[in-house]
């Protein structure tokens, strides 16, 4: 069982480390001329973000499931629903840019000359720095949760 509770804490720190590197490699993107490839890859590197975001669940889900410290000490603990709800609003956030950037990728396989409008990307940039903010608390509450708070 430890091993397994090591195999879990691991693949969840890669994944939670992945999910951040493709925010931020969304948010350089989005800061830039929006047209053609730059748009289809966005419109990649979003769909990475949602498949990421999902195996940090389903992860998150084992770790709590077969983990050491087993679900009684998660289901208690404030900080952990802190995270929790922190990780559904990073996920609610995400839809519209999501719905943005595969509508925007539609336009540019029928409109070669298709440029994303300047208040478009403002707006998606606003959504995309929202989700960073809320991302961050995730990080305070899992410090919180690794040194005893909230239970």
């Amino acid at each position: 069982m430890d091993l397994v509770d090591l195999v879990l804490a691991i693949l969840h720190h890669f994944l939670v480390f992945a999910l951040a590197a493709i925010l931020a490699a969304e948010t350089v993107l989005i800061n830039q001329p929006l047209v053609g490839d730059t748009v289809r890859r966005l419109a990649r590197i979003d769909g990475l973000y949602g498949a990421t975001a999902g195996l940090v669940l389903v992860v998150g889900i084992c770790r709590v499931l077969f983990g050491l410290k087993g679900w009684e000490f998660y289901v208690a603990n404030h900080a952990f629903w802190g995270k929790m709800v922190c990780f559904a609003i990073v996920g609610l956030l995400s839809i519209v840019p999501t719905r943005h950037f595969l509508k925007w990728r539609a336009k540019t396989g029928s409109d070669a000359g298709f440029q994303v409008p300047d208040a478009e990307a403002a707006s998606m940039r606003r959504y995309l720095r929202a989700e960073g903010v809320f991302f961050m608390a995730i990080l305070v509450f899992a410090a919180a949760m690794a040194r005893g708070y909230g239970a």
